[in-house]
């Protein structure tokens, strides 16, 4: 009977004590995928974007799914270009085509990519590099996504770009040839008609090309440059002068 009241005396003393120790924890709030992302997309608009990006990483951490977590890494690379960071948006753009080479907005993040190196194009003195890497990724995303919904507008860009490239490349052997370094010139011509067949100058790459070999005295390649430009170019400002050298060279 002793034992039974002092075990009694005891329930008190134990509720007591489990009472007194740490509270519960609050249960983790639930993700809210649709939710957060709207947030994310607000402070956006509102060009936060320091704090968008914070936002779209939680979404990135906490999106167990998968289903909105590739669309905020695509975001956080948006970020980036809008504030003009194009170093890192490019680097965001393809952390996105490396984890999700299969997404939906994986031909998105590859014409970003392009644009961004589009937009960097100021003219054919200072544009070639923003050019030649647009055109290494525009040709990318025809390789990687043939069917993307950017094809007519790719085309327009692409032929800038080629011009752009072709311009520089006219430019670098106009000025060997003006230096009289006409191997250097003669390199740079052939290059630009190689790669760049419809080049909208390239009447004045054959003249010059031409009048590279005959300086070299290589006559037999003069003469098929200047009849080459007279056959494709035949009302071209150039030809009168083209068919004085070419008879010089008969003579």
């Amino acid at each position: 009977m002793k034992k039974i009241k002092t075990a009694l005396l005891l329930i008190p003393i134990i509720a007591v004590l489990s009472c007194s120790g740490k509270p519960a924890t609050k249960p983790a709030e639930v993700f809210d995928g649709p939710k957060s992302f709207a947030k994310a997309n607000e402070l956006m608009d509102k060009q936060e974007y320091e704090e968008a990006r914070t936002a779209l990483m939680e979404i990135k951490n906490r999106d167990l799914t998968k289903k909105y977590a590739p669309m905020a890494q695509l975001r956080i690379a948006d970020s980036y270009t809008k504030e003009e960071e194009t170093d890192r948006a490019v680097e965001e753009y393809r952390k996105f085509l490396d984890i999700y080479p299969e997404h939906k907005y994986a031909s998105y993040a590859q014409f970003q990519i392009a644009m961004i190196y589009f937009n960097q194009i100021e003219g054919a003195d200072r544009g070639y590099g923003g050019a030649s890497k647009a055109l290494e990724e525009f040709e990318k995303l025809k390789q990687m996504f043939p069917r993307n919904p950017y094809r007519e507008i790719m085309a327009v860009r692409i032929e800038k770009c080629k011009n752009i490239i072709a311009e520089h490349e006219f430019l670098v052997g106009t000025f060997y040839y003006k230096k009289e370094a006409y191997p250097a010139a003669i390199k740079r011509f052939q290059g630009v008609l190689r790669r760049f067949p419809e080049f909208k100058q390239e009447a004045g790459v054959l003249y010059q090309l031409a009048m590279s070999y005959k300086k070299l005295g290589e006559k037999n390649k003069a003469e098929e440059y200047f009849k080459l430009l007279i056959e494709k170019h035949p009302k071209n400002s150039l030809i009168p002068q083209a068919k004085k050298e070419l008879l010089s060279i008969k003579k």
